[in-house]
């Protein structure tokens, strides 16, 4: 018999008129997610499926599709004609032999007369007539058999719910440039935002020779770890050497850090601008490190005009965002040994909270607009594909 992955989506259910647009965004991010498989895509009430697919691929079929965000849960599951006879003998089929056992129905195809709970009691009749040595236990079952009877006269048959990651799905909330380093912490913040239904681009900040090659490829790995949830990402990379020797020779060692990150803030703004983002994300915990202070944050804050910043990190420790890290497979990447912009010419003492007056008094030593710019005009783009 025909095994298809059912797929069954999560919290555009509450979207009432405007479903429509997120289910097409939904149906979309799934098609791209499986677009190389030999597959049937299908749509139903209430449900999705993929069929016609070899039977080998199943694994990663279902790897895939559990990672759109977007979805609630998927199962691999028998499609039987909806005909109780059949159904059962697929049911007994899928029954242990020993233990406790229940049968589930779900009756979306109104034109079965009988009841759910009438179904499921035949059914497990059938059950126990193939197993004499199950026991039916309603409350604490071993093992659920699950029906789902759709409205095309076909039942699927499926004994396990697989959880997906849930969410909305990616490019139903517009467009969004996150500050992408080669840490722990902002591919996290990519990740989350792009649960909320955000299409990411990400700009990475490069100080060759200070920081190696092997540096910028561990960045362009990491979007691509993440485009198993993202999509493709389109990452700008932005050569930050001049910008860094000027803040080094020119401002006190203990403003770098905050006039590094106004700098880098202004040319990241820039950037979403020329490609139509409506924000700017970041991986900043509050007081995590000297620039995630309130103050450090706010002085940061200053220098954007267009554009709202999220922090989807900032009230999330250290650990939960390590967890998250091993969770969607960045954290291994994250922490190999190659330094970022940040560590370059790093003060001994960099100011905890800095002064707005003092700091921009600090800047206009510098050519800030002519360094932008530079930076701007040598920023290479990356497309990390799916």
């Amino acid at each position: 018999m025909e095994k298809v992955i059912l797929i069954r989506f999560g919290e555009i259910f509450l979207k009432g008129r405007n479903k429509g647009y997120f289910e097409k965004c939904l149906i979309d991010n799934i098609k791209a997610a499986i677009k190389d498989v030999d597959c049937r895509f299908v749509k139903m009430q209430g449900r999705f499926a993929v069929d016609s697919f070899d039977p080998d691929l199943t694994e990663e079929l279902v790897e895939r599709i559990r990672k759109v965000f977007g979805l609630h849960s998927l199962s691999v599951a028998t499609v039987v004609p909806t005909d109780l006879e059949a159904i059962g003998k697929v049911c007994a089929e899928m029954a242990p032999d020993h233990g406790t056992f229940r049968v589930t129905v779900n009756r979306a195809d109104q034109s079965v007369t009988m009841s759910s709970i009438e179904i499921a009691r035949e059914l497990g009749g059938d059950v126990l007539e193939a197993h004499p040595d199950l026991k039916v236990d309603l409350h604490h079952a071993d093992k659920e058999i699950f029906v789902d009877l759709r409205e095309n006269h076909t039942a699927y048959v499926f004994m396990d719910k697989i959880p997906c990651v849930g969410g909305m799905p990616v490019g139903c909330s517009g467009k969004g440039m996150a500050l992408l380093s080669g840490g722990i912490d902002s591919p996290v913040a990519v990740y989350r935002m792009a649960k909320r239904g955000m299409k990411m681009c990400a700009v990475h900040f490069h100080s060759f020779p200070y920081t190696s090659l092997a540096a910028k490829q561990k960045v362009l790995d990491l979007a691509e770890i993440l485009t198993a949830y993202c999509g493709d990402i389109k990452v700008y990379v932005v050569p930050f050497t001049e910008v860094q020797q000027a803040i080094h020779e020119n401002c006190p060692a203990e403003y770098m850090i905050t006039i590094m990150r106004r700098i880098m803030m202004r040319i990241a703004e820039r950037l979403a601008m020329r490609e139509g983002c409506g924000s700017l994300v970041t991986g900043e915990s509050l007081a995590q490190v000297a620039s995630q202070t309130q103050e450090s944050i706010l002085v940061t804050n200053k220098v954007i005009e267009r554009l709202p910043v999220f922090r989807p990190l900032i009230g999330m420790d250290k650990e939960e965002i390590i967890d998250t890290a091993r969770e969607i497979g960045t954290f291994k990447t994250s922490i190999l040994p190659y330094e970022d912009c940040c560590t370059v010419f790093l003060p001994r003492n960099p100011v905890i909270r800095p002064d707005l007056q003092l700091i921009e008094q600090a800047e206009s030593a510098l050519n800030v607009e002519g360094l932008i710019k530079g930076a701007i005009e040598g920023v290479e783009i990356v497309n990390i594909k799916r």
